[in-house]
């Protein structure tokens, strides 16, 4: 223990603070200069030790019971595709600062328009989904607030702005949530996003799709719209910095100028990291998307 002693670096101001704590300085590493102990390194140390021990009574809590004891169960193996993004969803939630801000869009021009659109050689109607439109006024936003298209380098304490435009889109599959990136989405029109959105979905449901394309996004787009439901709180995907879940549309009585008129209103739910985006931030980005999305923007969206 003596030899220990020696070469254990702390001023008297750390080492009285670790006592007070009850902590062993000896099992404390230090950040400093040749491994000197600072505050910092023992309130750290603390933190770790109160959280281990917090844990190591939650599993005891919830492993005193069996379910089985309480009535039938049936264990099935975890699909390989959740296995996969439940620890980068968790590293997600613990290490960024969500913030989830939640309003609707007005899209009534903008689904007329959509249902309008016809083909120009054989005049059939064609099927484009709303996600087309909503991948254009989202890449507009993109260009006009680029702190949504960087990515946060912790170790150097700097932030990465990217010039490119890759939107992820999560796509709900049988093996579970896969989310692929639609490449350089600001050089395709709306046809093209809307058969782009085709290929990744039939890619991903068939298991084809390269795992490099779930890499190197701006942002993810979560639309929940065909399912249903309306505001949520949806999960950063790392290293991005925000995400946008879309909720069904739905058609509402809104107040405009001095009556009630029916429109259809968009909810939607956007979460970013509070260390590169503020509020104010925030809320301008979502007023943006519902200009995007609305009367003003509607039509210039196809061009």
């Amino acid at each position: 223990m003596s030899d220990k002693k020696e070469i254990i670096s702390a001023s008297p101001k750390v080492r009285k603070l670790a006592r007070e704590f009850g902590a062993d300085i000896y099992q404390i590493k230090g950040s400093q200069r040749e491994g000197r102990v600072s505050e910092e390194d023992v309130k750290s140390f603390i933190k770790e030790s109160i959280s281990r021990r917090a844990e190591k009574k939650q599993i005891v809590a919830t492993q005193q019971y069996n379910h089985s004891e309480f009535g039938e169960i049936e264990t099935k193996s975890i699909p390989r595709i959740k296995k996969i993004a439940g620890p980068h969803l968790e590293k997600s939630w613990h290490e960024i600062p969500h913030v989830t801000q939640h309003d609707e869009a007005d899209i009534t021009e903008m689904e007329k328009f959509r249902k309008s659109l016809r083909d120009l050689y054989t005049g059939e109607k064609l099927s484009i989904t709303p996600l087309a439109f909503i991948i254009r006024a989202v890449v507009k936003g993109l260009k006009d607030y680029p702190n949504f298209n960087s990515s946060l380098d912790q170790k150097k304490e700097k932030l990465i702005y990217k010039k490119y435009f890759h939107i992820g889109i999560a796509v709900d599959t049988p093996h579970g949530l896969m989310v692929p990136k639609i490449r350089n989405a600001d050089q395709k029109d709306i046809t093209e996003l809307g058969k782009e959105l085709k290929k990744i979905t039939k890619l991903c449901n068939e298991l084809k799709i390269d795992k490099k394309e779930f890499f190197g996004g701006s942002i993810t787009i979560s639309s929940l719209g065909s399912i249903g439901g309306s505001f949520f709180t949806p999960i950063i995907n790392q290293p991005e910095v925000a995400i946008l879940g879309i909720g069904k549309a739905e058609n509402k009585q809104i107040f405009m100028g001095d009556k009630y008129e029916n429109r259809i209103m968009l909810p939607l739910s956007l979460s970013y990291d509070h260390r590169v985006i503020d509020g104010a931030e925030g809320a301008r980005f979502c007023a943006h998307l519902k200009e995007s999305l609305g009367k003003d923007f509607a039509y210039k969206l196809a061009v």
